[in-house]
């Protein structure tokens, strides 16, 4: 009987260490992943078609995950990453970023606060969804590992997003200045 209680606590313990070994061994902007959704959507004015609960979710999941991948991209100058959940005028501009910022030997970090998304246009056929997004976020320029600048910002995202075999990609992505 006691070997079997204390065998019982070893499997445990074992199971734990292995999970805690797991978690550790992730990176952390998808740990971050798990943490509570930044991202607020509200679709209430979206012309011409009313947006349904489930693509509601599949939009905040994605368009989520989306700014999770730039940051990583940013973060490691590994624009290859921007594949995952940008196609189009979007990856290529971003691409683009991510080289240049290699170029010159800097990274950039994103801490993201919070998303207000409102989903100003839902086509009729359901092939596209077009975002209004006001993001509170820390921006963070690196040199190597140094941080060189910091800045605290609301910044305001125009996204044109599509339907893909499985999820929604980001497809235009536009600073909007002074918004």
């Amino acid at each position: 009987m006691k070997n079997s209680f204390s065998s019982g606590i070893g499997i445990s313990l074992a199971a734990a260490l292995i999970l805690l070994f797991v978690l550790a061994s992730l990176p952390p902007w998808l740990i971050a992943a798990a943490d509570a959704n930044t991202v607020k959507i509200d679709a209430s004015a979206a012309q011409p078609r009313q947006v349904e609960d489930a693509t509601v979710q599949a939009i905040q999941r994605d368009y989520g995950r989306a700014w999770q991948t730039l940051s990583q991209a940013l973060s490691e100058n590994r624009a290859n990453l921007l594949n995952s959940s940008f196609v189009g005028i979007a990856n290529d501009k971003l691409t683009r970023a991510v080289n240049e910022q290699r170029k010159e030997g800097l990274r950039r970090k994103y801490i993201d606060k919070s998303h207000k998304v409102e989903i100003v246009f839902y086509s009729a056929e359901g092939s596209a969804l077009q975002l209004r997004d006001t993001v509170q976020i820390e921006i963070q320029l690196l040199d190597g590992d140094k941080v060189v600048h910091t800045e605290n910002a609301t910044r305001h995202y125009i996204a044109l997003m599509t339907p893909t075999e499985n999820s929604w990609k980001v497809r235009v992505f536009e600073a909007v200045p002074g918004a």
